[in-house]
């Protein structure tokens, strides 16, 4: 194998390792995230949360790569099958209950706060 190629396999490599690991910390997020909407008392989140990280971490140590796509496949299917079907969002975020609930006035409308010191014409 020339150095070329093998420069070109390992950067192929490189790449496909970097675009896997963010894959798993996207999943892992997301996977967190969603363990808050089931368990919304704190000392079951923490617990909840401690058995999710243990799981990721047991398989740490594997290296082949399509071992690991196979089990990132699996794994987001899994989080699609068990997502929450309510999920909270913040009030104040989009999707929440008072998100634009006082949107701003439109173009043209001033608003003066002089709190009692208005000129009296």
């Amino acid at each position: 194998m020339s150095v070329a190629a093998a420069a070109a396999a390992a950067s192929t490599y490189l790449a496909r390792r970097a675009a896997q690991k963010e894959r798993v910390r996207i999943l892992y997020r997301r996977t967190l995230k969603d363990t808050l909407d089931w368990a919304v008392h704190r000392h079951i989140f923490y617990k909840e949360a401690s058995d999710l990280r243990e799981k990721f971490e047991a398989n740490r140590h594997v290296e082949d790569l399509d071992t690991i796509d196979r089990m990132l496949d699996e794994a987001e299917s899994r989080f699609n099958w068990w997502r929450h079907p309510d999920p909270y969002i913040v009030p104040w975020a989009p999707g929440g209950s008072k998100f634009c609930r006082n949107p701003t006035p439109p173009s043209g409308i001033e608003i003066v706060y002089d709190f009692g010191k208005e000129d009296n014409d």
